[in-house]
C-alpha cells in the first residue's frame, strides 16, 4: 500500500498593485536611497511585477543608488592614492564623501516627492545599468 499525495500547488502569484500602492512603493523605492542602495533593491525585487510605475521608478532609484556607490568607492580610491604621493594631503580629497551622501539624499528626496504625486523622475546623474 502506497500513499499517493498530490504534490504542493504552486504558490499564487502576488496580487498586482492598486494605483496608490504602485506611486507609494515607488515613492518609497527612491526615499530609501537616504539608507542606501538595499531599500530601492529590496523594493526593484519584490514589485517589479506587481506595478508598472514601481518598476520604473525602483529601477531609477537602484541604478541612481549604484551610481552613488561607484562614486562612493571612486572618491575614497583616488584619495588614498593621492594621499599615498602627496603625504597625506590627498586626504582632504576624502571630504567629498559627505557630499556625494548629501547630493544623494537630496536627489533622492527630489524622488520620493516626484514619485508620490505619480509623476517619474529621472535622476540627472545616473548609470542606468539595470534595463
Amino acid at each position: 500500500m502506497t500513499d499517493q499525495t498530490p504534490p504542493p500547488a504552486a504558490p499564487a502569484p502576488a496580487a498586482p498593485l492598486s494605483e496608490a500602492e504602485d506611486r507609494q512603493w515607488a515613492s518609497f523605492a527612491h526615499l530609501g536611497g537616504i539608507l542606501g542602495i538595499l531599500p530601492s533593491l529590496i523594493i526593484f525585487l519584490v514589485f517589479k511585477d506587481r506595478g508598472a510605475f514601481t518598476r520604473e521608478e525602483s529601477k531609477e532609484a537602484l541604478n541612481f543608488q549604484i551610481t552613488v556607490l561607484i562614486a562612493y568607492i571612486a572618491v575614497n580610491v583616488l584619495s588614498w592614492i593621492i594621499a599615498a604621493f602627496t603625504f597625506g594631503l590627498g586626504g582632504l580629497l576624502g571630504l567629498l564623501t559627505p557630499l556625494v551622501w548629501i547630493g544623494a539624499v537630496i536627489f533622492s528626496i527630489i524622488g520620493f516627492t516626484k514619485a508620490k504625486d505619480g509623476i517619474a523622475y529621472r535622476y540627472p546623474i545616473a548609470i542606468r545599468l539595470v534595463k
